[in-house]
């Protein structure tokens, strides 16, 4: 590694020393479970899983929203004149020829249009062998609309005419799916950002010719032109040039690496102040980046097996619905009423369909990601948002996450009559035309101190050294050892603490005399050190992963109060640290902005991406953190936690009510004289549903602003954990 102090190609300040790789969170984007919903096709696919990979979300909340419109428009004259409705609420449908008919041709749109995502649905459970609210929801509706079609011919009793309860049945489902589709967001492909990365052609030196052709035709051996401002189109090794990389969309280092002659350069990084010639060393899967997209489709892929709450509890209510259908059937042909037998097990069947169950998880999935938002929580993976919940180690990235990813001027030393105004005034006049991020931090402290920046001329970088500028006729140079070499100058005996620390040393020299040195360090954000404290409160372990050296890394996870340290850490290594806390029994949220996070985030249980970062983190986590504001952490657990409350007590309500209603329905206190009728089981279920809808709005009170939910936990007792 090289050293902090040395300088780069452009102002003479390497950033190599201290290489801070920091990794994000990864994402749960769980093909299995986007495939969960396997009636949703709505556009005449086979099977139904119309919603595997990464796009058609939004196509699919379109569709269920113009659908559940259309249906709710069916539902009004099919419920209004339907025989049964109107003898339910006692009314009388006036004697015209053919009107009975529009309830049976209404009903039987609604049930092959409306109904068809739930029917394919089925018969992918039925395939699958995995029967969930799916079939219970098509049997319900197959069973009110054969029922229904057999009192109309006059094949059955008139009491199974349900074509008002199966027009419910149908929209009350549509919303329930529209809801939900809608709280799934579009998420833009992790594997498809990271391609990106590379440029859409490359400049190939052929002989005496440089021709432009796609990176995919680049073959091991082949020398590339990169300009300035460039993308590396493949892995290769530098032949000619000397440029100041930057590599933060590879390593998620926002420091700029100097690379020369026998250097190594990754594909996807950029030359930001000169060209290169490169020898291409690996191309299309052998790179690093399609390293680092592997490990993200692999993470990806193996990560939230889990089924939704609401989906296992369909899985057991249709069992329970079932054999509470064949054994009421059973028992009333027993008793010698097979009329009666046929309208109780229908009526069990229909009651049994989880109209609250179906609003549960997503009503309350949908208001959470609202108030998420108002937060600056971004929700793309729902399932993500319910393990935070159980999270015990929070594996924080220190660069851009903790800390602000850009140096900064943290100490300053002088010699003589000379002052740390004098120093740092000088120092940002001799910087001033650079573009380097150090130049910037200088001169931005500068500017924060109000000091009068004079104008320089004469301005010059020399590689590894550092800037020379004249100001005020004196000249003025800045920079790392090397200078202190060239000018035989002595270092100042203060900044050797500062090395210890891992900071970034240039000292400043006036007329070849040191008047001072700079300590440069990456700035620990002060929202940092309440998210730690806070998550303690919790009960939360805290960790932190960087690239940085271990001084760096040591200095920061002392201030902050972090509990354990990886330093050091190799962006294609970041997720097996991860894998190494889980094994340890650890449900670990990792929280980063850098692309090499991304098999990290993918890793973890929960993978939380800083807004700020780049689109390959964002794409590849669960959670965004809209702002920087590590405290929002915490907003995600709080939300988390009470976002679960809620889903168990509205499917303790919903399937509460069939676990109460299957029974009566059935006929259990018919020796008593009590059979519950159709009407009493249609209002109780819609009941059900009110209730439901009203204790998720209960969501709406949290307020989820980061400081907000953070002074809250600070303010608790331990014994509020």
């Amino acid at each position: 590694m090289t050293n902090p102090e040395a300088h780069d190609t452009h102002t003479g300040h390497d950033m190599s020393g201290a290489q801070a790789g920091h990794g994000p969170a990864t994402e749960h984007v769980d093909h299995e479970r986007a495939n969960s919903h396997a009636g949703h096709d709505m556009n005449g696919g086979h099977d139904g899983h119309s919603m595997s990979g990464h796009g058609g979300h939004s196509d699919h909340v379109a569709q269920f929203r113009r659908l559940f419109w259309i249906m709710l428009l069916l539902a009004i004259p099919t419920s209004a004149l339907s025989g049964m409705f109107a003898m339910i609420l006692g009314y009388q449908l006036p004697d015209v020829p053919g009107l009975a008919w529009i309830s049976p041709i209404l009903g039987t749109v609604m049930y092959v249009w409306g109904g068809r995502p739930f029917l394919v649905g089925a018969v992918a459970e039925l395939r699958a062998r995995k029967p969930g609210m799916m079939l219970l929801i098509g049997l319900a509706i197959t069973v009110a609309f054969l029922a229904s079609w057999g009192s109309t011919l006059g094949l059955l009793d008139h009491q199974l005419d349900f074509w008002w309860e199966l027009a419910l049945l149908i929209v009350i489902m549509l919303l329930g799916h529209w809801v939900e589709m809608r709280s799934l967001a579009q998420t833009t492909s992790a594997l498809d950002s990271l391609a990106a990365l590379l440029p859409d052609t490359a400049e190939r030196v052929t002989g005496d010719e440089i021709l432009a052709v796609s990176p995919s035709e680049l073959r091991v051996g082949d020398i590339v032109v990169v300009r300035p401002g460039g993308s590396v189109p493949a892995d290769g090794r530098v032949v000619d040039g000397r440029v100041a990389m930057d590599e933060s969309m590879v390593t998620g280092e926002s420091r700029t690496v100097t690379r020369t002659v026998g250097d190594r350069v990754t594909a996807g990084t950029v030359a930001t102040d000169s060209g290169l010639r490169v020898e291409v060393t690996a191309t299309g899967e052998d790179t690093a980046l399609a390293g680092i997209q592997r490990l993200v489709s692999e993470a990806q892929n193996s990560s939230s097996r889990a089924q939704r709450l609401a989906d296992t509890a369909a899985g057991w209510l249709f069992w329970f619905a079932l054999g509470a259908a064949v054994l009421t059937a059973i028992a009333w042909t027993l008793f010698g009423l097979p009329d009666e037998a046929v309208v109780r097990t229908i009526t069990v069947l229909v009651i049994a369909c989880p109209h609250a169950l179906g609003l549960a998880i997503p009503l309350v999935v949908s208001i959470a990601t609202e108030r998420a938002a108002r937060g600056g929580v971004l929700v793309k993976d729902r399932l993500a948002l319910e393990s935070m919940r159980g999270v015990d180690v929070v594996l924080f990235d220190k660069t851009g996450t903790l800390t602000r990813g850009e140096p900064t001027v943290a100490e300053i030393v002088t010699v003589g009559e000379w002052t740390e105004d004098d120093v740092l005034a000088f120092a940002a006049a001799a910087e001033h035309d650079s573009e380097h991020p150090l130049a910037r931090a200088i001169v931005r402290a500068a500017v924060e101190r109000s000091l009068r920046i004079a104008s320089a001329s004469g301005f010059s970088s020399s590689p590894a050294v550092g800037v020379t500028a004249t100001v005020a006729g004196a000249v003025v140079r800045v920079g790392g050892p090397h200078l202190l070499t060239e000018e035989g100058a002595a270092e100042l005996a203060a900044v050797a603490a500062w090395r210890e620390r891992g900071a970034i040393i240039l000292h400043v020299l006036r007329d070849g005399e040191v008047i001072g040195a700079l300590s440069l360090s990456d700035e620990i954000r002060p929202e940092s050190r309440e998210a730690v404290a806070a998550l303690h409160r919790l009960g939360v372990t805290v960790v932190m992963i960087t690239g940085d050296a271990e001084a760096v890394a040591r200095t920061v996870a002392a201030e902050l109060g972090i509990d354990r340290v990886f330093a050091g850490v190799r962006p294609e290594d970041k997720a097996a640290k991860v894998h190494e806390l889980q094994r340890d029994g650890s449900r670990v949220a990792m929280v980063g902005d850098g692309v090499n996070d991304a098999p990290a985030l993918a890793q973890a249980d929960v993978g939380l991406a800083i807004g700020a970062g780049t689109d390959v983190a964002i794409a590849s986590a669960g959670v965004i953190l809209a702002s920087d504001d590590p405290r929002s952490v915490l907003s995600v657990i709080q939300l988390s936690r009470a976002a679960y409350r809620k889903m168990q007590q509205n499917l303790w309500w919903a399937a509460g009510y069939n676990l109460i209603s299957v029974p009566l329905a059935a006929g259990v206190l018919a020796p008593i004289g009590f059979v519950l009728p159709m009407s009493v089981g249609a209002v109780l279920m819609s009941l059900s549903t009110v209730v439901v809808v009203l204790n998720a709005q209960l969501l709406r009170r949290l307020d989820l602003r980061p400081e907000v939910v953070t002074r809250e936990i600070l303010g608790e007792g331990p014994s509020s954990r």
